[in-house]
């Protein structure tokens, strides 16, 4: 634990104060948020502080094959008793569990779910808590519940007054940026563009400076096959891509690509990159998800505070029954723990300065 004394005598915590909004009480999110108190790692490395309802977590306590975890309810962070297998919650006691059934679609868990959110955001916006680490939330129970937002990106971005936040996901020792993403593959083909390209790659830049991140070197994949073999499979490389990466180098930024979509995240994961800008929503998911589902974590991007997430979904086909792994909340904190030192709150708008890469294309064979 990282502590010291101040001149008084008194212990002085210096670990992070990472927020977790429960999510929908309907799914896992109360299953992997008391699992997760019971992770030394995570006590080592944080304080844990879950915003939710402790008679949904008290339930929870009764599935099956559940942890001992003792609740320690809270109306500050500073209250918290932060040592491994207790759970320090700010109770918001904003729905019943009579209210709803495990596993439903339900506008009560929405709302629910919506306020746990709400009330991260201020504690790390007032600077109580220093990241926001994101359990899952169902799309449909916001809509049930009247809440004007598809899901998480967009709620943050509202509450925090960021315009078009970046979504990135970290796995091993990668970044991975998305020029698009909630969009059909035939839309983000006519969304790749010259001007979208050299923004998203200055913006990411930007967020991996906010992150702390020195060395920066970043791989823009390809589109088509072999990255279009001159025109022979799609000529978005030549008309697009290509012209933006050169624009990037000469005023430079440290870019490289494209890079075969086949062999782009095998070779950052082996350092010849530290990011890679993923150009579609499946290009960037399936390999880093093959890579380690449970331990690809996302990150938003551009924001004035850090948020970290889990990866999936409320899983409400196996809620209640006590099998659901914590294993990507407890990366999701981990992540925030080890960007909060470090993380500055406002986009640098400073174009890194370093070596011209020489262009090229490269593609596999």
């Amino acid at each position: 634990m990282k502590q010291a004394e101040n001149n008084k005598g008194a212990v002085i915590d210096r670990r992070p104060v990472i927020v977790v909004p429960m999510g929908d009480p309907a799914g896992v999110g109360p299953e992997i948020v008391l699992k997760a108190a019971r992770s030394t790692e995570v006590a080592e490395r944080c304080r844990y502080l879950v915003i939710g309802d402790l008679r949904v977590l008290e339930r929870a306590l009764t599935f099956p094959d559940m942890p001992e975890v003792m609740l320690h309810p809270v109306a500050d962070p500073e209250e918290g008793d932060y040592r491994t297998g207790i759970l320090n919650v700010l109770h918001l006691e904003n729905i019943d569990p009579a209210e709803y059934a495990l596993g439903t679609v339900n506008a009560a868990c929405g709302r629910a779910a919506y306020e746990y959110i709400e009330m991260a955001v201020r504690l790390a916006m007032e600077g109580q808590a220093d990241a926001v680490s994101t359990t899952p939330i169902n799309k449909e129970s916001l809509h049930a519940a009247n809440v004007p937002y598809i899901g998480h990106t967009e709620i943050f971005a509202a509450l925090t007054n960021t315009p078009d936040p970046l979504t990135i996901f970290e796995v091993r020792n990668i970044l991975v940026f998305f020029l698009t993403r909630h969009m059909s593959l035939r839309n983000a083909c006519d969304a790749i563009t010259k001007e979208r390209l050299e923004d998203y790659v200055k913006r990411s830049m930007e967020v991996m400076q906010q992150l702390g991140i020195g060395r920066i070197k970043m791989a823009v994949a390809g589109l088509n096959p072999h990255c279009g073999e001159h025109g022979l499979f799609g000529d978005e490389e030549m008309r697009e891509i290509i012209p933006a990466i050169r624009e990037l180098q000469r005023d430079g930024y440290p870019v490289e690509g494209p890079v075969g979509a086949d062999s782009v995240f095998f070779q950052a994961l082996e350092g010849r990159y530290n990011s890679v800008m993923s150009l579609y929503h499946d290009q960037g998911h399936i390999a880093t998800k093959t890579v380690d589902f449970y331990r690809t974590i996302s990150i938003t991007g551009g924001m004035p505070i850090l948020r970290t997430s889990v990866d999936h979904g409320t899983a409400f086909d196996i809620a209640g029954k006590g099998t659901a792994t914590s294993i990507s909340l407890e990366e999701a904190i981990l992540v925030a723990a080890k960007y909060a030192p470090n993380f500055r709150g406002t986009s640098l708008r400073i174009p890194p300065k370093s070596r011209i890469i020489e262009t090229r294309t490269i593609r596999s064979e």
